[in-house]
């Protein structure tokens, strides 16, 4: 590949990472447990253009490559875990065909193999769920983050409705108990409009009962800070880990040290934002000043 193929290359095919922060006395999930005091869950892997998108260009030998290289820049940084996601795959679809599944399942081991003691997970969008658990199960992957698990909302992609019985199943189904379920409550870019009269800690508690291996906050979209007082409700009303799914810096970072993850993108790409290539020193400063947040 050129230089200028690969510079064009690395604005379109960017792996970001996701942070998260254990609280003290926390009771986390055997995958959870299994990380240190600071760990930087899901690392989202943003791997885009797959085949059949309206703008794929590049052969997927190419994205697993670029995949890999960032996934190394979040692992000797420090991070403890990883996403991926198909998220620069615009305009997304509530029903994903199978040559992304594929892709993902193919892409998603390849970072394993990568990165073998790395806790990985992935996200399918839109809400392709059970496409998810498949493909964690088949690349051998310990968690996916799954949209519309519990209440019906509208999303730029349409009506995207509950999940959580049928994914629970499917789950059950495959043999794929192991792979945990973090779960987004009052998602981000979409209108809650039909649950009006449902507040997040209602939703929170829900996907708690419906068996959610934990729950995540976000802002109203993708860069956009969560509401910390939203985090200390959810977090006094659950007992499942919650996690903060959008819009953490450097700068506020310290609004969400309650939080039992910190689902980190944008911030680390270059100019913190989303779409952009990641930037090593913004995930290394970052790190550096986590680690003396949470001694």
């Amino acid at each position: 590949m050129s230089q200028g193929d690969r510079a064009a290359f690395e604005q379109i095919c960017p792996v970001c990472p996701c942070f998260s922060v254990q609280s003290p006395g926390m009771s986390w999930p055997k995958l959870l447990l299994s990380m240190g005091l600071v760990c930087v869950c899901p690392g989202v892997s943003s791997i885009i253009l797959l085949a059949g998108t309206p703008r794929s260009s590049f052969p997927l030998t190419q994205i697993i490559d670029q995949a890999c290289q960032e996934a190394e820049v979040y692992k000797d940084a420090g991070v403890d875990g990883l996403m991926l996601e198909n998220m620069h795959d615009v305009p997304y679809t509530v029903c994903p065909g199978p040559e992304v599944t594929a892709a993902m399942a193919v892409l998603s081991a390849a970072v394993r193999q990568n990165c073998p003691r790395v806790p990985l997970g992935v996200q399918v969008l839109c809400a392709a769920n059970q496409q998810a658990i498949a493909i964690a199960l088949a690349a051998g992957l310990d968690f996916i983050r799954a949209e519309g698990f519990v209440f019906s909302h509208v999303a730029d992609e349409g009506i995207i409705n509950a999940c959580a019985g049928d994914l629970l199943r499917y789950r059950k189904h495959i043999g794929a108990d192991n792979i945990q379920i973090f779960a987004d409550i009052k998602k981000k870019h979409s209108a809650h409009a039909l649950t009006a009269d449902v507040s997040v800690v209602q939703t929170a508690s829900a996907a708690q009962l419906f068996l959610a291996d934990g729950v995540v906050l976000t802002g109203t979209a993708t860069g956009h800070p969560t509401d910390p007082q939203q985090l200390q409700e959810v977090k006094h009303a659950v007992k499942i880990p919650v996690l903060v799914g959008s819009g953490v810096t450097l700068e506020n970072v310290r609004n969400y040290l309650d939080a039992d993850a910190l689902i980190i993108g944008s911030y680390f790409k270059k100019g913190g934002y989303w779409a952009n290539a990641v930037d090593p020193d913004r995930v290394k400063k970052f790190m550096e000043h986590i680690s003396i947040l949470t001694e």
